[in-house]
């Protein structure tokens, strides 16, 4: 039987890291998707290491043409997406009044947009198979946009990346889609419970179980 395929954009050393590695340890052909070829032949030397088969392509979430690209090149070299996990976010502070508007379309696209745009790239396909995984990362200050008011950009973000999640999940699970997102409710890597290798548990245990288009971890 062949392998499945995995695509994680937003392969950084934390949450994208550890989630690669979980789909890759359970016989995944595995994606990573960066902004920096650097990073990510460090960590395709590492996984091949450990005897998984991993590939890379860069592209920056807020540049669509370049998720575009790296999403036909990575079609057309392996085969339809089975799971796509969106990992990226503009992690930065600050308060609603301290913003312009053009600050936070930036981060909207980020956190959200650019989210729908590489759902586009995969569903077709999906579609095509009646079978396919969406999955997306949130977290506390999505579920209670309010808990920080200094965060208010990426609240906003990640409360609209839930509400795309739960409507991605209802119009497509009669085509065999399904769209899930891990609500993340603490700080990853301040205790050994929020570390990424656990929570990336986390992403497996919602593929593998569809219980709910969401996963609160806390």
């Amino acid at each position: 039987m062949s392998k499945k395929l995995a695509v994680i954009v937003g392969a950084g050393k934390g949450m994208g890291y550890h989630i690669a590695e979980k789909f890759a340890q359970e016989n995944f052909k595995v994606v990573l998707i960066a902004r920096r070829q650097t990073a990510l032949d460090e960590y395709v030397a590492e996984f091949t290491a450990k005897g998984y088969e991993v590939y890379s392509k860069v592209a920056d979430v807020s540049d669509t043409p370049s998720l575009s690209t790296a999403f036909e090149q990575i079609q057309a070299d392996l085969g339809t997406v089975d799971v796509l996990v969106y990992n990226a976010a503009l992690m930065q502070d600050g308060k609603l009044t301290e913003m312009s508007s053009n600050d936070l379309m930036e981060r909207y696209q980020i956190d959200v947009a650019s989210a729908l745009h590489c759902v586009h790239q995969v569903l077709p396909k999906q579609i095509e198979q009646h079978s396919g995984i969406l999955l997306f990362t949130g977290g506390l200050f999505g579920v209670h946009p309010n808990e920080n008011i200094d965060y208010a950009g990426l609240s906003i973000g990640k409360a609209a990346l839930r509400s795309l999640t739960l409507m991605l999940n209802s119009e497509l699970k009669s085509k065999g889609i399904f769209a899930g997102i891990v609500q993340i409710m603490g700080v990853v890597g301040s205790n050994a419970h929020f570390s990424p290798k656990n929570i990336a548990e986390a992403y497996w245990k919602l593929y593998t179980e569809k219980f709910s288009f969401e996963y609160i971890y806390k």
